[in-house]
């Protein structure tokens, strides 16, 4: 019998009871697999936690319940702040990312203890002392607070909402039978239903992110657990801030009352999963704790759950001491035998990530985003864009050889040379374990079959003629005011001799280009980026010129009142011979009026590199990443460069450009994510390679960005340029890029053959650089020091005040 998802209902009292109750379980289950790989495909989730047992006071009786106790002589009625710290610290050491804070409810109202207690550590409530600790527990250690203490008042909730990421409360049932005597929920007043289902509500109103469940072998009918579910769908249709759907075991317990109760069994349990799953539709995360099932956990992935709750590598269930976890290496087994990829969460799902403003209190919003990725998940590995000090992790391997059908078809297709959908762009960046590998493989044979065996590179030189710009982008630490000397060394604004200088003294060391960016000074006029290319020209005459972004030409454009077509042909007048596909950060409007409000749109962007093709210039590509942005702003950003270069064919190759937030001041200000993980800016090169096929041959990988293991391990997934030497860097070492200054031929030929493959000497547009060139690079010179000109000293020194580009700062290089 097929049962089907209802309509969102127009009450309480609307569920499918009588088609659900009369279901088989078979053809009930199969049916809830099915809506459940149509909201989350392959992704089980569960959250690394710790588990802070604020209190075991409660004013309430349940009669299954070992947590709650009374006061005991010896024992403290509260942990104190340094106990909690402890717990706090030694989850993040293990790499938690939750502190779940597990506690009694309104133990003052029924103990002195409590209240003498509470009193000693400066509080009146337990309320107002779970807040502070939540907060202390935040500050200190970063996990993200997740409370469940119980019903509350308005108030109440709105003041843990200032210190939690997301709350909690188990309905349970609303069943009024299991309250009166006899019945499990008799003697507490905080398990009447009426009283739940305020709470939930509050949440909803308060746009609190809820969990929120029954628990089923109490006494309740099947019935009665649809009633229930019914009820929190209701509230959820309202208000829609219900996170997932607990479905829990009652277990017997010495020591209570229902110590000889009949538990569930594990077919009445996924009968109820199942339901669930259809009443809630494909969206909702339906959960299941594994530690209550034993050794048949595994089966609950057949009723339609996609999360397993949270697993503590630290601290017991303290609800359920009895019931220990599994190792997460074995949960991620028995998740990846069912043909799933096991991926940790944050205490706050991915589409409420997606809505901070409306879900979170600003003051935590700072820690959601450092510990999220791009698809809001939880960051699984603790590499960092241009740090050092963390090394790239392991590559990627195929180790159950399952890559999910889907991903083998949009792979097979982008090979062919098809154009995916920005839908399916978007769903190859959330590939894990196997997905991952196999598109990482797939990129690999596109590369060996698109440039061969040879990884090439250029001998270049960066010259960063100003760092002063008028502009504001909210990523960039390498521009500055004029007289700002904080982030990345003093303001400066070279002199035509000292770029004619660096120019003249890279050729001399091999270099087939210069490669000039900078800030977009104020002063600068069309002229000025005239005379940098003049300058430059007559410093080394064979010197391939790859200079300034879109937004300098549209900035130099505007100063002279002409057309970019017009001054782009004047620079290619006076030296210019490519221009660098930079300042396009994230090629979709609404990342960029979040993280450069004032630069160029996105269709400005593009109509000035399809311009600069016109007139027979090439550009590179760049995308930015890892920062506001998510998965389906990547897919747009690379699709439109396949678009421009289906028209133009003037694009020389794409170079992935992950985020550097170190010293980003969107980042320092909490306003951004950490950058990408190692798997994300893996996944960028191979995908580029796919998405762009056939038309963009070249994939380069930043070795300033990614270092050198990580580059190689891009270049193993579908790149095949190492890029420039780089003389001299200065824009991602001002965002806090550790790796670098030059990468010597020497090196670059060598860690090219330590991977198998062979090194090209290549020119900007990709042709070999000539064995004169090869000779001088391989027996270059030290370089000399460069010289700073300080604002004030270019002003005297030079006819008109010279820089432009680097506009995308800190970041876009």
């Amino acid at each position: 019998m097929s049962v089907e998802p209802d309509p969102a209902p127009d009450s309480a009292a609307s569920y499918p009871g009588d088609r659900l109750l009369s279901s088989e379980l078979p053809a009930l289950m199969a049916q809830a697999r099915r809506i459940r790989d149509g909201g989350h495909g392959r992704i089980r989730t569960f959250s690394p936690k710790v588990f802070i047992p604020l209190t075991h006071l409660c004013r309430d009786v349940c009669h299954y319940c070992t947590f709650a106790r009374p006061p005991r002589r010896g024992e403290p009625a509260f942990l104190d702040r340094e106990a909690i710290l402890r717990i706090a610290r030694a989850g993040r050491d293990a790499g938690c990312t939750e502190a779940l804070f597990t506690l009694g409810e309104k133990p003052e109202l029924r103990y002195a203890a409590a209240r003498h207690a509470l009193s000693e550590l400066g509080h009146e409530t337990t309320i107002s002392y779970l807040a502070e600790a939540m907060r202390l527990v935040l500050e200190e250690t970063g996990l993200l607070p997740h409370a469940n203490p119980g019903t509350l008042s308005r108030d109440e909730m709105a003041l843990l909402r200032t210190t939690s990421v997301s709350q909690g409360l188990m309905l349970e049932s609303t069943s009024e039978r299991l309250c009166q005597p006899g019945g499990p929920h008799h003697g507490s007043p905080d398990k009447a239903p009426a009283n739940r289902l305020t709470t939930i509500a509050l949440a909803g109103e308060l746009r609190i992110p809820f969990t929120t469940g029954i628990l089923i072998g109490i006494g309740e009918t099947r019935a009665e657990r649809l009633e229930t579910l019914g009820a929190i769908r209701e509230l959820h249709r309202r208000h829609g801030h219900i996170q997932e759907i607990i479905v829990q075991s009652f277990r017997a317990k010495p020591g209570t009352r229902m110590a000889t109760a009949q538990e569930p069994d594990l077919e009445d349990l996924l009968w109820t999963l199942a339901a669930a799953r259809i009443m809630f539709g494909p969206q909702m995360h339906i959960q299941a704790p594994p530690n209550l099932s034993a050794s048949d956990y595994p089966l609950l992935l057949d009723a339609g759950i996609d999360d397993w709750g949270g697993i503590s590598p630290v601290t017991i269930d303290h609800v359920n001491p009895e019931a220990p976890w599994p190792h997460i290496a074995k949960l991620r087994d028995h998740t990846a035998a069912a043909g799933a990829t096991l991926v940790p969460r944050l205490p706050l799902y991915p589409d409420f990530l997606r809505d901070l403003n409306r879900w979170i209190d600003p003051a935590l919003t700072p820690a959601i985003l450092a510990r999220s990725d791009g698809g809001g998940f939880a960051r699984e590995d603790r590499w960092t864009v241009g740090d050092a000090g963390h090394p790239a992790p392991p590559a990627p391997s195929l180790r159950h050889r399952s890559a999910h059908p889907s991903i083998l078809s949009l792979t097979e297709r982008a090979m062919a040379g098809d154009e995916l959908a920005e839908d399916d762009v978007a769903r190859l960046f959330t590939a894990r374990d196997d997905d991952l590998a196999s598109i990482c493989d797939a990129a690999d044979r596109l590369r060996a079959k698109t440039t061969g065996d040879a990884i090439s590179y250029v001998v270049t030189r960066n010259i960063n003629y100003t760092n002063i710009c008028g502009y504001h982008c909210h990523f960039c630490a390498f521009s500055k005011g004029s007289r700002h000397d904080a982030l990345g060394g003093p303001a400066y604004n070279l002199d035509l001799d000292e770029i004619a200088r660096r120019t003249a003294e890279a050729w001399n060391r091999g270099a087939t280009e210069v490669c000039m960016q900078g800030g977009i000074h104020p002063h600068y006029t069309g002229q000025t980026y005239l005379d940098i290319c003049r300058a430059a020209r007559d410093a080394a005459p064979g010197i391939h010129i790859h200079a300034f972004s879109p937004l300098e030409i549209h900035h130099g454009a505007g100063t002279l009142g002409i057309s970019p077509a017009v001054f782009l042909e004047r620079l290619q007048d006076a030296g210019l011979s490519s221009l660098p596909g930079t300042a396009a950060e994230i090629l979709d409007d609404e990342v960029r009026a979040q993280i450069c409000p004032d630069k160029l749109s996105t269709a400005s962007w593009l109509d000035i590199v399809e311009t600069a093709h016109r007139v027979g210039l090439r550009t590179t590509s760049t995308i930015m990443f890892g920062h506001v942005d998510r998965y389906e702003h990547w897919a747009r950003h690379i699709l439109a460069l396949r678009r421009l270069q289906q028209r133009t064919g003037g694009l020389t190759e794409f170079v992935p450009l992950p985020f550097v937030s170190k010293e980003a001041p969107m980042a320092l200000r909490g306003r951004s994510r950490q950058g990408p993980t190692f798997r994300e800016a893996v996944l960028m090169h191979a995908i580029g390679r796919l998405v762009l096929h056939p038309l963009v041959p070249n994939i380069q990988v930043s070795w300033v960005k990614m270092g050198l293991e990580g580059a190689l391990h891009c270049l193993r997934a579908g790149a095949n340029d190492f890029g420039g030497t780089l003389m001299n860097e200065s824009i991602s070492r001002a965002a806090g890029a550790q790796h670098g200054q030059e990468f010597s031929p020497p090196e670059m030929e060598a860690a090219i053959g330590s991977i198998g493959r062979r090194p090209r000497l290549r020119t900007t547009l990709y042709a070999d650089a000539s064995e004169e060139r090869r000779a001088k690079a391989f027996a270059a010179a030290p370089l000399a020091p460069v010289v700073l000109t300080p604002p004030h000293g270019a002003a005297r020194n030079r006819k008109s005040p010279l820089s432009s580009q680097l506009m995308t700062c800190g970041n876009s290089l």
